[in-house]
Protein backbone atom coordinates (compact mmCIF):
# COMPACT_ATOMS: atom_id res chain seq x y z
CA UNK A 1 0.00 0.00 0.00
CA UNK A 2 1.44 3.32 -1.01
CA UNK A 3 1.90 6.21 1.37
CA UNK A 4 -0.73 8.24 -0.54
CA UNK A 5 -3.27 5.42 -0.35
CA UNK A 6 -2.67 4.91 3.38
CA UNK A 7 -3.15 8.64 3.99
CA UNK A 8 -6.41 8.62 2.00
CA UNK A 9 -7.65 5.58 3.93
CA UNK A 10 -6.91 7.23 7.27
CA UNK A 11 -8.82 10.34 6.17
CA UNK A 12 -11.80 8.20 5.14
CA UNK A 13 -11.84 6.36 8.48
CA UNK A 14 -11.69 9.69 10.31
CA UNK A 15 -14.92 10.68 8.61
CA UNK A 16 -16.69 7.33 8.93
CA UNK A 17 -15.83 6.36 12.51
CA UNK A 18 -17.89 9.13 14.20
CA UNK A 19 -20.82 8.32 11.91
CA UNK A 20 -20.69 4.67 12.92
CA UNK A 21 -21.02 5.75 16.55
CA UNK A 22 -23.84 8.16 15.76
CA UNK A 23 -21.59 11.16 16.43
CA UNK A 24 -20.99 14.22 14.28
CA UNK A 25 -17.75 14.16 12.31
CA UNK A 26 -15.31 17.04 12.13
CA UNK A 27 -16.76 19.95 10.24
CA UNK A 28 -20.39 18.81 10.74
CA UNK A 29 -22.91 20.92 12.63
CA UNK A 30 -26.47 20.47 13.83
CA UNK A 31 -29.18 21.52 11.37
CA UNK A 32 -30.54 25.01 11.90
CA UNK A 33 -33.76 25.39 13.89
CA UNK A 34 -36.70 25.83 11.56
CA UNK A 35 -35.30 23.65 8.79
CA UNK A 36 -37.00 20.47 7.61
CA UNK A 37 -34.27 18.44 9.31
CA UNK A 38 -34.79 20.30 12.61
CA UNK A 39 -38.25 21.90 12.81
CA UNK A 40 -39.06 24.61 15.33
CA UNK A 41 -40.80 22.51 18.02
CA UNK A 42 -43.75 23.82 20.01
CA UNK A 43 -44.79 22.02 23.23
CA UNK A 44 -48.19 22.27 24.91
CA UNK A 45 -48.98 21.20 28.48
CA UNK A 46 -51.56 18.39 28.86
CA UNK A 47 -53.86 20.24 31.26
CA UNK A 48 -57.13 19.41 29.48
CA UNK A 49 -58.56 17.14 26.77
CA UNK A 50 -55.57 15.99 24.72
CA UNK A 51 -57.52 15.70 21.46
CA UNK A 52 -58.74 19.30 21.71
CA UNK A 53 -55.23 20.51 22.53
CA UNK A 54 -53.80 18.56 19.58
CA UNK A 55 -56.34 20.03 17.15
CA UNK A 56 -55.64 23.60 18.28
CA UNK A 57 -51.89 22.96 18.28
CA UNK A 58 -52.06 21.91 14.63
CA UNK A 59 -53.86 25.14 13.75
CA UNK A 60 -51.14 27.14 15.52
CA UNK A 61 -48.42 25.08 13.85
CA UNK A 62 -49.69 25.81 10.35
CA UNK A 63 -50.19 29.53 11.00
CA UNK A 64 -46.81 30.07 12.66
CA UNK A 65 -44.97 28.15 9.94
CA UNK A 66 -46.48 30.30 7.18
CA UNK A 67 -46.23 33.61 9.05
CA UNK A 68 -42.58 33.19 10.06
CA UNK A 69 -41.65 31.85 6.61
CA UNK A 70 -43.03 35.00 5.02
CA UNK A 71 -41.54 37.32 7.64
CA UNK A 72 -38.02 35.90 7.54
CA UNK A 73 -37.66 34.21 4.16
CA UNK A 74 -40.31 35.80 1.91
CA UNK A 75 -41.66 32.29 1.30
CA UNK A 76 -44.58 30.16 2.45
CA UNK A 77 -42.41 27.14 3.25
CA UNK A 78 -39.06 28.39 4.56
CA UNK A 79 -39.77 27.80 8.27
CA UNK A 80 -40.78 24.33 9.46
CA UNK A 81 -42.76 23.78 12.67
CA UNK A 82 -43.93 20.72 14.59
CA UNK A 83 -45.91 20.32 17.82
CA UNK A 84 -45.77 17.93 20.77
CA UNK A 85 -47.96 17.22 23.80
CA UNK A 86 -46.03 15.26 26.46
CA UNK A 87 -47.77 13.36 29.25
CA UNK A 88 -46.92 15.77 32.08
CA UNK A 89 -46.08 19.37 32.92
CA UNK A 90 -42.54 18.47 33.93
CA UNK A 91 -41.90 16.69 30.63
CA UNK A 92 -42.53 20.01 28.88
CA UNK A 93 -40.04 21.74 31.18
CA UNK A 94 -37.40 19.05 30.70
CA UNK A 95 -37.77 19.30 26.93
CA UNK A 96 -36.02 22.67 27.24
CA UNK A 97 -33.22 21.07 29.20
CA UNK A 98 -32.55 18.56 26.45
CA UNK A 99 -32.91 21.16 23.68
CA UNK A 100 -35.95 19.47 22.14
CA UNK A 101 -38.38 22.30 22.90
CA UNK A 102 -38.07 25.70 21.23
CA UNK A 103 -41.41 27.04 22.43
CA UNK A 104 -43.88 26.02 25.12
CA UNK A 105 -47.28 27.11 26.33
CA UNK A 106 -46.22 26.70 29.97
CA UNK A 107 -48.26 27.13 33.10
CA UNK A 108 -47.00 29.79 35.52
CA UNK A 109 -45.11 27.46 37.85
CA UNK A 110 -43.64 25.60 34.88
CA UNK A 111 -42.04 28.85 33.73
CA UNK A 112 -40.53 29.52 37.17
CA UNK A 113 -39.36 25.91 37.38
CA UNK A 114 -37.70 26.06 33.96
CA UNK A 115 -36.09 29.49 34.30
CA UNK A 116 -35.28 29.88 37.99
CA UNK A 117 -34.98 26.36 39.37
CA UNK A 118 -33.61 24.41 36.40
CA UNK A 119 -31.85 27.49 34.93
CA UNK A 120 -32.89 26.66 31.37
CA UNK A 121 -32.50 29.49 28.80
CA UNK A 122 -36.18 30.39 28.36
CA UNK A 123 -37.89 33.75 28.03
CA UNK A 124 -41.56 34.72 28.42
CA UNK A 125 -42.85 36.43 25.29
CA UNK A 126 -46.63 36.26 25.82
CA UNK A 127 -49.23 35.79 28.52
CA UNK A 128 -52.70 34.39 27.95
CA UNK A 129 -55.89 36.39 28.41
CA UNK A 130 -59.13 34.80 29.57
CA UNK A 131 -62.72 35.90 30.09
CA UNK A 132 -63.22 39.64 30.09
CA UNK A 133 -59.58 40.65 29.71
CA UNK A 134 -58.33 38.73 32.76
CA UNK A 135 -54.56 38.26 32.94
CA UNK A 136 -54.45 36.52 36.32
CA UNK A 137 -56.23 33.61 38.01
CA UNK A 138 -56.28 31.63 41.24
CA UNK A 139 -56.89 28.17 42.56
CA UNK A 140 -60.03 26.89 44.25
CA UNK A 141 -60.61 24.22 46.88
CA UNK A 142 -63.66 22.10 46.02
CA UNK A 143 -65.65 19.39 47.78
CA UNK A 144 -68.91 17.48 47.38
CA UNK A 145 -71.93 19.22 48.88
CA UNK A 146 -72.63 16.10 50.98
CA UNK A 147 -69.06 15.75 52.30
CA UNK A 148 -69.67 17.65 55.53
CA UNK A 149 -66.70 19.87 54.66
CA UNK A 150 -67.33 23.60 54.82
CA UNK A 151 -63.97 25.16 55.72
CA UNK A 152 -60.29 24.41 55.21
CA UNK A 153 -60.06 23.22 58.80
CA UNK A 154 -62.56 20.46 57.97
CA UNK A 155 -60.02 18.98 55.55
CA UNK A 156 -57.80 17.69 58.37
CA UNK A 157 -57.16 13.98 57.85
CA UNK A 158 -59.26 13.88 54.64
CA UNK A 159 -58.33 12.39 51.27
CA UNK A 160 -57.37 15.20 48.88
CA UNK A 161 -56.69 15.36 45.12
CA UNK A 162 -54.20 17.70 43.47
CA UNK A 163 -53.74 17.92 39.70
CA UNK A 164 -50.00 17.80 38.95
CA UNK A 165 -47.01 18.64 41.14
CA UNK A 166 -46.00 21.30 38.60
CA UNK A 167 -49.46 22.90 38.48
CA UNK A 168 -49.69 26.39 39.97
CA UNK A 169 -53.43 26.41 40.78
CA UNK A 170 -53.67 22.64 41.14
CA UNK A 171 -50.81 22.15 43.60
CA UNK A 172 -48.31 24.94 44.35
CA UNK A 173 -50.77 27.60 45.56
CA UNK A 174 -53.27 25.31 47.33
CA UNK A 175 -50.56 23.35 49.13
CA UNK A 176 -49.11 26.64 50.38
CA UNK A 177 -52.56 27.80 51.45
CA UNK A 178 -53.17 24.62 53.46
CA UNK A 179 -49.72 24.72 54.99
CA UNK A 180 -50.14 28.38 55.99
CA UNK A 181 -53.47 27.53 57.64
CA UNK A 182 -51.94 24.58 59.48
CA UNK A 183 -54.17 21.97 57.82
CA UNK A 184 -52.79 18.42 57.86
CA UNK A 185 -54.40 16.41 55.09
CA UNK A 186 -54.82 12.65 55.11
CA UNK A 187 -54.03 10.75 51.90
CA UNK A 188 -53.14 12.91 48.89
CA UNK A 189 -53.26 11.88 45.23
CA UNK A 190 -52.26 13.51 41.95
CA UNK A 191 -54.95 13.14 39.30
CA UNK A 192 -53.09 14.78 36.40
CA UNK A 193 -55.78 17.13 35.10
CA UNK A 194 -58.18 19.67 36.54
CA UNK A 195 -61.25 17.93 35.13
CA UNK A 196 -60.05 14.64 36.63
CA UNK A 197 -59.98 16.23 40.10
CA UNK A 198 -63.52 17.57 39.61
CA UNK A 199 -64.74 14.12 38.56
CA UNK A 200 -63.13 12.47 41.58
CA UNK A 201 -64.77 14.99 43.92
CA UNK A 202 -68.13 14.57 42.15
CA UNK A 203 -67.91 10.78 42.41
CA UNK A 204 -66.72 11.09 46.04
CA UNK A 205 -63.57 9.13 45.28
CA UNK A 206 -61.79 11.87 47.26
CA UNK A 207 -63.10 14.21 49.94
CA UNK A 208 -61.85 17.40 48.30
CA UNK A 209 -59.46 18.71 45.67
CA UNK A 210 -57.71 21.70 44.13
CA UNK A 211 -58.27 23.09 40.62
CA UNK A 212 -58.08 26.41 38.79
CA UNK A 213 -60.73 29.09 39.22
CA UNK A 214 -61.84 31.69 36.70
CA UNK A 215 -64.78 34.01 37.45
CA UNK A 216 -67.98 33.42 35.49
CA UNK A 217 -68.74 35.35 32.33
CA UNK A 218 -71.59 37.80 32.88
CA UNK A 219 -73.96 38.21 29.92
CA UNK A 220 -76.49 41.06 29.76
CA UNK A 221 -79.60 40.39 27.70
CA UNK A 222 -81.49 42.95 25.63
CA UNK A 223 -84.04 43.40 28.43
CA UNK A 224 -81.29 44.28 30.89
CA UNK A 225 -81.30 41.00 32.79
CA UNK A 226 -77.98 39.30 33.43
CA UNK A 227 -76.87 35.71 33.56
CA UNK A 228 -73.61 34.02 34.47
CA UNK A 229 -71.71 31.30 32.63
CA UNK A 230 -69.31 29.52 35.01
CA UNK A 231 -65.75 29.08 33.73
CA UNK A 232 -63.90 27.33 36.56
CA UNK A 233 -62.71 23.73 36.29
CA UNK A 234 -66.18 22.33 37.00
CA UNK A 235 -67.33 23.60 33.60
CA UNK A 236 -65.01 21.08 31.93
CA UNK A 237 -67.16 18.14 33.04
CA UNK A 238 -70.56 19.77 32.56
CA UNK A 239 -71.36 17.53 29.58
CA UNK A 240 -70.77 14.34 31.59
CA UNK A 241 -72.25 15.71 34.82
CA UNK A 242 -74.91 18.36 34.10
CA UNK A 243 -75.51 18.85 37.85
CA UNK A 244 -71.83 19.34 38.71
CA UNK A 245 -72.37 22.92 39.90
CA UNK A 246 -75.07 21.72 42.31
CA UNK A 247 -73.02 18.75 43.55
CA UNK A 248 -69.52 20.27 43.80
CA UNK A 249 -68.99 23.45 45.80
CA UNK A 250 -66.08 25.84 46.39
CA UNK A 251 -64.98 26.34 50.00
CA UNK A 252 -61.93 28.60 49.56
CA UNK A 253 -59.53 30.27 47.14
CA UNK A 254 -55.76 30.63 46.81
CA UNK A 255 -53.83 33.83 46.14
CA UNK A 256 -53.86 35.26 42.61
CA UNK A 257 -51.14 34.46 40.09
CA UNK A 258 -50.35 35.78 36.58
CA UNK A 259 -51.83 33.81 33.72
CA UNK A 260 -49.76 31.21 31.91
CA UNK A 261 -46.53 32.21 30.17
CA UNK A 262 -45.83 31.30 26.55
CA UNK A 263 -42.08 31.05 26.28
CA UNK A 264 -39.30 30.53 23.75
CA UNK A 265 -35.84 29.11 24.13
CA UNK A 266 -32.96 31.52 23.81
CA UNK A 267 -30.19 30.53 21.44
CA UNK A 268 -32.35 29.32 18.56
CA UNK A 269 -29.56 30.45 16.27
CA UNK A 270 -25.84 31.10 16.99
CA UNK A 271 -26.21 34.53 15.43
CA UNK A 272 -27.75 36.84 18.06
CA UNK A 273 -29.58 38.98 15.52
CA UNK A 274 -31.16 35.99 13.80
CA UNK A 275 -32.01 34.43 17.17
CA UNK A 276 -33.90 37.58 18.16
CA UNK A 277 -35.56 37.78 14.73
CA UNK A 278 -36.94 34.24 15.06
CA UNK A 279 -38.27 34.83 18.58
CA UNK A 280 -39.88 38.13 17.57
CA UNK A 281 -41.42 36.59 14.46
CA UNK A 282 -42.90 33.72 16.47
CA UNK A 283 -44.36 36.18 19.01
CA UNK A 284 -45.85 38.31 16.22
CA UNK A 285 -47.23 35.19 14.51
CA UNK A 286 -49.04 34.09 17.67
CA UNK A 287 -50.49 37.57 18.24
CA UNK A 288 -51.66 37.66 14.62
CA UNK A 289 -53.18 34.19 15.00
CA UNK A 290 -55.12 35.27 18.10
CA UNK A 291 -56.50 38.27 16.20
CA UNK A 292 -58.18 36.12 13.53
CA UNK A 293 -61.66 34.58 14.02
CA UNK A 294 -60.24 31.12 13.35
CA UNK A 295 -57.39 31.71 15.78
CA UNK A 296 -59.73 32.97 18.50
CA UNK A 297 -61.87 29.86 18.15
CA UNK A 298 -58.82 27.60 18.23
CA UNK A 299 -57.38 29.27 21.33
CA UNK A 300 -60.72 28.93 23.11
CA UNK A 301 -60.51 25.21 22.46
CA UNK A 302 -56.89 25.06 23.57
CA UNK A 303 -57.01 26.31 27.19
CA UNK A 304 -60.17 28.48 27.28
CA UNK A 305 -58.05 31.41 26.06
CA UNK A 306 -59.73 34.56 24.77
CA UNK A 307 -56.55 36.36 23.72
CA UNK A 308 -52.80 36.76 23.97
CA UNK A 309 -50.80 39.75 25.21
CA UNK A 310 -47.08 40.62 25.11
CA UNK A 311 -45.22 39.78 28.33
CA UNK A 312 -41.74 39.73 29.77
CA UNK A 313 -39.97 38.04 32.64
CA UNK A 314 -40.67 40.84 35.14
CA UNK A 315 -44.39 40.05 35.01
CA UNK A 316 -43.68 36.83 36.93
CA UNK A 317 -41.56 38.32 39.72
CA UNK A 318 -44.34 38.03 42.30
CA UNK A 319 -45.10 34.35 41.75
CA UNK A 320 -41.36 33.67 41.39
CA UNK A 321 -40.78 35.10 44.87
CA UNK A 322 -43.71 33.15 46.31
CA UNK A 323 -42.60 29.86 44.78
CA UNK A 324 -38.92 30.18 45.60
CA UNK A 325 -39.69 31.16 49.19
CA UNK A 326 -42.47 28.60 49.63
CA UNK A 327 -40.31 26.08 51.46
CA UNK A 328 -41.31 23.34 49.02
CA UNK A 329 -38.67 20.95 47.73
CA UNK A 330 -39.69 21.85 44.20
CA UNK A 331 -37.67 19.35 42.18
CA UNK A 332 -38.41 16.43 44.52
CA UNK A 333 -42.12 17.21 44.48
CA UNK A 334 -42.18 17.39 40.72
CA UNK A 335 -40.29 14.10 40.37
Amino acid sequence: MTHTLRRALRALLTLLFPLALGLPSAGCSDPAVGTEARPFTMYFVPSADTEKIAASAKDIQAFVATYVSRALYNSDTGFHVETAIPTSYVAVVEAFGTGRADFAALNTFGYVLAKDVKKYPVEAILTVVRGNGETSYRGQIITHVDSGINTLADLAGRKFAYTDAASTAGYILPSKLLRDRGVQLGETVFSGKHDSVVMQVYQRAVDAGATFYSPPTVVTAADGTTSETPRDARARVLTQYPDVFEKVKIIDFTADTPNDAWVVRQGLDPDAAKDAAIRNAVRDALLAFAATPEGAESLEGLYDITGLAPADDARYDGIRKLVLESGLDLESNVK
